[in-house]
């Protein structure tokens, strides 16, 4: 199977709309899927392209402060 049919064959998959979605409806599922997956696609290879975000690399035991009860 080729990249391309392959992909075709990834976004075919995604094109059905979710009862919610359906009630809206959409001018074409397809596309809306097509473009979805490509801004996954982007944020996977590059990590910091998520729009209006900031990417933090801590743990979570890094955010959190640790609060001793009272005795």
């Amino acid at each position: 199977m080729s990249h391309d049919q392959s992909d075709t064959d990834r976004i075919s998959s995604r094109a059905h709309l979710l009862p919610e979605e359906a009630a809206v409806g959409s001018d074409d599922a397809y596309a809306q899927a097509e473009a979805i997956l490509a801004e996954s696609d982007r944020r996977e290879a590059d990590r910091s392209a998520a729009p209006d975000t900031v990417l933090e690399q801590r743990t979570s035991d890094e955010t959190v402060t640790t609060v001793e009860p009272p005795d």
